[in-house]
């Protein structure tokens, strides 16, 4: 059954139905693949080939304001994750 969201559990599962090894070694490989993305992503850019590209976006601080008081506050500087699809993904989605 595939569900419309990902857990680490469902796909700890699922790679102990595909590949015999026990949970607790999936977990691990799981673990180990997210801290690798987390660790390049945190570099700036990273490229997953025929997958996509996360980047880090920088935005500035900037005045914001309440629609319905009109009245303006401070949005604080912070950092953005942008997603990026390959066209080959999308050419293999959209058959």
């Amino acid at each position: 059954m595939i569900k419309n969201s990902l857990t680490k559990k469902y796909l700890i599962e699922n790679l102990r139905k595909k590949n015999g090894f026990s949970s607790l070694y999936n977990k691990k490989l799981i673990d180990d693949l997210i801290s690798v993305i987390i660790q390049n992503i945190k570099k700036n850019k990273f490229h997953i080939k025929n997958i996509g590209t996360f980047k880090v976006i920088n935005k500035k601080e900037r005045i914001g304001r309440n629609p319905k008081t009109k009245e303006k506050f401070n949005i604080s500087a912070r950092k953005f994750l942008s997603f990026i699809v390959s066209k080959k993904l999308l050419r293999n989605i959209n058959k």
